[in-house]
């Protein structure tokens, strides 16, 4: 970790404070605001020029370039909201031969491999970065949990794939000849042609800068490179959505957000590198070896009985994802979101700003309630949107995010889940699996076994489009590791959609359909792009059921569960979020129709093998489509699915809906009805603007969600002797502080240590022992450090805090010498 990483966290509770007062005044719902309108702003120098003169109040891009963000801290009028959870990478091509018979050489794994000791990571945090980065080295955060639970495994791992060229040439060189290419005049040959790459570098940001790096060490190998340079929207129809086969890219700059503080990663693995992670072309394309695919598989499926079982998978699965190396991860940034002082709003330590869950509800202008915004965001409208494949840009879905309601929402610090449209959840486990709780609003209980009800639903017939029943298909019985109860509150039917239509179970259960018929042959809205990922849903799931629909209370069972009670709620949430953004039924219902059809398609995979439109709620061709069929669905009073929704939508109720629909196409022009604090106004998708307005039909008054202070970010330092004679005792002290002040030990979680000798390897690990607030100690005895060869060793501190769930780190040089 770079010196000026470390002593710019410092800096986060300068400006990590949202207001929790409102004022005496009228109770206000859905949002502070009254309008925010969107703009797209891809250069970050004008962005923040735009900033300083307040034709914007808040960009929502990140910057990770020191002489950027002095320009932020020294103009008068503006501050950032860090966030920890933005990230770069080189995603390739997986195809080894394109159908034109070129060849990509980083269809190979051994190859993909080499190139994490090709790039030069500390290079790219110091040259490009200015040092707001870190090396990243997997598809794990490593200011998150999980690498905090495993960094002893993570540690060796980036030093077995530290900066090697002189390996990677080697291994390069090997894997070439080998697919038939040679090295002639310095140039690699493949029958008679020169191999190309040709190489998409993203142009908002340092990738960039980084990708004209790495497109410099190929050429230096023989690969002949073109750099095509390319924005978000010029990108992603030809890496993501575009057929790999075609041969049209083999490398991508790539960039994730994590939008919330993830407690459980386990399903990365599953997500960066395998079929089951989106329904888009280039997942579809992913083959993965054998082992790989069911380890991560069980990982992501929490397939394990104890903690140390989880830590020995995730292992494997690290060590594994490095040897396929589909995406070569770069560096994760420390990153700002520069905005005017006098705007805050609840900004999460992972997503910032753009990433922000709760940003909708707390987004205050403290000079004026009921204020009009201007955001600029890097990208607009860059994918079609739909909720069920839509696209998954961060920044549309930012838009989304604060449009939306959920039934939890994650603490933008610790990301333990909170409950936002649930009296209270019940978690029953299966005894002797590595559960906890933290919050009073959830209960957790461990029983021997948990049956599963012979009437629930594990199962979907699309053709009678009725669900089939654990009795049905299972008659001898099902049990399950978990059972989540989710009760609901009883003014939950007088919740609206934006477009005015009232809350209804048939939202939740439409949202339960869709998954099960999309991956279902006899489906007239089959989708072979959505199997993968279903499969893999149905090695766990064990069923579901309405225990009472007046006040609603719903159970749900698995065999998946995560480490907190929390998250276990919030990872089989009850509520109508489909993948990519909300839905009540009958918009839901216009998507289904229309695919059905041929038309459109959820899924942009199936929207490219059918060759017809990405299905698109807000704007293009597809509105037109989707709008043609209101005049039939009002007049027939349609109901979806109806021998099974036919059970909770009345006619009178269908009426409704369509007739609230139509209205809202008409006022609104498009089809994104959604139910947060802000509403989509209108789109104009020609000038890469969109306008969101507060919903004054919200259920909720504004401020409910402004209780967030400054996060007590750790900060680390080890010292002790500089030398230690082998054999001889030794103690090195751990200060932990927060804010300038002591860390008090009833908020720190787990202090360890890590010990790495001469060689790189790891030569001891272990707890350190609490002193007083603000102190812990490592001991190390005379046998310990007998074992040590000569040389430079290592001691690192990872210090894990109850209040946020970023954990610090802090090393220091020990000289082992006799």
């Amino acid at each position: 970790m770079s010196k000026r990483f470390v002593a710019l966290i410092l800096l986060v509770s300068m400006v990590f404070a949202v207001s929790a007062t409102a004022g005496a005044q009228a109770v206000r719902r859905g949002a502070w605001v009254d309008e925010v309108v969107f703009v797209e702003e891809p250069d970050i120098s004008k962005g923040i020029t735009r900033l300083e003169a307040g034709d914007i109040q808040v960009f929502a891009q990140t910057i990770s370039n020191p002489e950027q963000y002095g320009r932020v801290l020294a103009a008068p009028n503006l501050d950032a909201y860090p966030s920890f959870g933005l990230y770069t990478e080189l995603t390739f091509n997986p195809i080894t031969k394109f159908t034109d018979g070129r060849l990509n050489p980083w269809g190979v794994a051994r190859i993909r491999e080499a190139m994490n000791w090709l790039v030069d990571r500390d290079y790219i945090v110091s040259e490009h970065h200015g040092g707001l980065a870190k090396p990243r080295y997997f598809a794990i955060n490593s200011v998150f949990p999980d690498y905090a639970r495993v960094a002893d495994i993570a540690r060796v791992l980036e030093r077995k794939y530290a900066h090697d060229p002189a390996r990677a040439k080697k291994v390069i060189d090997e894997e070439m000849v080998k697919l038939g290419a040679s090295l002639s005049g310095g140039k690699w040959m493949y029958q008679g042609k020169p191999v190309e790459c040709v190489f998409l570098i993203r142009t908002e940001d340092e990738r960039r800068l980084i990708g004209d790096y790495v497109a410099g060490l190929l050429e230096g190998l023989g690969f002949t490179v073109e750099r095509r340079y390319v924005t978000a929207a010029q990108a992603g129809p030809i890496w993501m959505t575009g057929d790999p086969n075609e041969g049209k890219w083999n490398i991508c700059t790539g960039g994730w957000s994590t939008t919330v503080i993830a407690r459980d990663q386990g399903g990365n693995f599953d997500f960066f590198y395998t079929s089951r992670g989106r329904s888009d072309t280039l997942w579809v394309n992913y083959k993965v070896d054998p082992e790989f695919d069911q380890l991560s598989n069980r990982l992501a499926r929490s397939d394990f009985k104890t903690i140390a079982e989880r830590n020995e998978l995730y292992a494997k699965v690290l060590e594994l994802s490095m040897k396929d190396s589909v995406r070569v991860w770069l560096v994760e940034r420390l990153s700002y979101f520069p905005k005017h002082k006098n705007i805050t709003m609840a900004a999460d330590l992972a997503g910032g700003v753009s990433g922000a869950w709760l940003w909708g509800h707390t987004i205050k202008d403290h000079n004026k309630v009921g204020a009009s915004l201007r955001i600029a965001l890097p990208s607009m409208l860059t994918n079609p949107w739909n909720p069920v494949a839509g696209s998954n840009w961060l920044f549309d879905m930012m838009l989304i995010r604060g449009c939306r309601d959920h039934l939890v929402y994650p603490n933008p610090y610790t990301g333990l889940h909170m409950p936002q449209r649930l009296d209270r959840a019940e978690v029953h486990m299966k005894k002797g699996l590595p559960v906890t709780k933290t919050s009073d609003w959830v209960s957790l209980t461990f029983h021997d076994e948990i049956k599963v009800p012979t009437d629930a639903y594990i199962d979907w017939n699309a053709k009678t489009q009725k669900w089939i029943t654990v009795g049905e298909k299972f008659p001898a019985g099902l049990t399950a590791n978990k059972k989540v109860v989710f009760h609901y509150p009883r003014d939950l039917y007088q919740i609206k959609w934006h477009d005015g239509s009232r809350f209804s179970a048939a939202d939740i259960v439409m949202s339960m359909i869709l998954p099960f018929d999309r991956a279902n042959p006899d489906s007239a809205i089959y989708d072979s792009a959505a199997v993968p990922a279903f499969k893999s849903f149905q090695t766990h799931f064990k069923g579901w059921r309405i225990a009472s629909r007046n006040p609603l209370v719903i159970e749900h069972y698995s065999d998946r569960y995560t480490l907190d009670a929390e998250v276990c709620v919030a990872n089989e949430a009850m509520w109508p979020d489909y993948a990519q953004g909300p839905g009540p039924w009958h918009t839901i219902a216009i998507g289904v129709l229309t695919e059905a059809e041929g038309k459109l398609a959820f899924s942009s995979g199936k929207a490219t093998a059918n060759k017809v439109e990405w299905m698109n709620f807000v704007a293009g061709p597809s509105l037109q489509i989707l709008r043609n069929h209101l005049p039939r669905v009002l007049r027939e009073k349609y109901i979806p699915y109806a021998p099974t929704l036919g059970g909770f939508i009345t006619s009178f109720e269908a009426w409704e809906r369509w007739s609230n629909l139509t209205r809202w196409w008409a006022e609104k022009g498009h089809m994104w009805v959604a139910n947060g604090p802000l509403y989509i106004e209108k789109v104009y998708p020609v000038e890469k603007t969109v306008v969101v307005r507060n919903y004054t039909g919200f259920h909720d008054p504004a401020g409910k969600w402004d209780l967030f202070g400054a996060p007590m970010l750790a900060t680390v330092t080890v010292s002790g002797p500089a030398r230690i004679v082998p054999g001889t005792a030794a103690s090195f002290d751990v200060k932990v502080t927060t804010n300038g002040a002591d860390y008090k030990i009833a908020d720190i979680q787990e202090v360890k240590f890590l010990l790495f000798d001469a060689a790189g390897e790891l030569a001891l690990q272990g707890p350190a022992t609490a002193v007083r607030d603000g102190l812990w100690r490592v001991s190390l005895t005379a046998a310990h450090t007998g074992a040590l060869p000569i040389g430079t060793a290592e001691i690192e501190a990872v210090v894990v805090s109850k209040m946020v769930s970023i954990p610090a780190f802090g090393s220091l040089d020990v000289v082992i010498r006799r």
